[in-house]
């Protein structure tokens, strides 16, 4: 019989599971839910997306966009009693330019009436979400969503900085559906401009940090 180890029955004391982390391979920015529940949807969604293609390169005055994470938030909720952790973005160089454009992409979509009536007017929030606990898996999908205690994760990585990483477009992705290289699959994308040299990832570092 395998004993559970002190760190993991600790981390479950808080309400913490490792299925509450989001998987690395599908670490994205989130811009906008779209709730399409049918092909014809999708397919509407795409041809707005690609509509727009052209103006967002215009909002970003044809500049790649490059982002920092630093540090740890909470969406809802506080370090004692979180639901969704994410780490804060900043823009280098260029802030209200992806702004524009993002907000350029979600007007679109509201035009074509694909955007849900409660979410018509939610401000513009980019985030990169690292922990949700509507993923725990030993919950039922009749339970409520229990918060869980984030502060010794805060303590240790609040302040983390985790480096620079280049967006290289904008996908209308299907939850819970999966491309071959493990990310959402793509119903449509459009590209950012060009990257520049000497870019550097993140997205594996962050996870690597949080639950060594």
């Amino acid at each position: 019989m395998m004993k559970r180890s002190r760190s993991s029955t600790t981390f479950r004391n808080l309400g913490i599971e490792k299925s509450m982390f989001i998987n690395p391979k599908t670490f994205h920015l989130t811009v906008l839910m779209l709730k399409l529940s049918n092909n014809d949807q999708i397919k509407a969604a795409a041809k707005v997306l690609q509509s727009v293609s052209p103006k967002v390169t215009e909002d970003l005055e044809g500049r790649p966009v490059c982002i920092r994470l630093t540090g740890l938030a909470c969406m809802r909720g506080s370090p004692e009693k979180a639901y969704v952790v994410h780490a804060p973005l900043k823009v280098t160089g260029g802030e209200a330019q992806l702004e524009h454009a993002c907000q350029r992409i979600i007007n679109a979509f509201t035009e074509a009436g694909l955007v849900l009536e409660e979410d018509v007017n939610k401000k513009l929030k980019l985030h990169a979400t690292i922990m949700n606990a509507r993923y725990r898996k030993s919950k039922k999908s009749s339970e409520k969503t229990d918060p869980f205690d984030a502060r010794a994760i805060f303590a240790q990585h609040g302040s983390e900085e985790w480096g620079e990483c280049l967006i290289r477009e904008v996908h209308l992705s299907k939850r819970f559906v999966y491309d071959i290289n493990g990310y959402f699959h793509c119903c449509a994308s459009i590209p950012f401009p060009e990257e520049k040299q000497g870019e550097s990832g993140i997205m594996k570092n962050i996870f690597h940090k949080v639950l060594r």
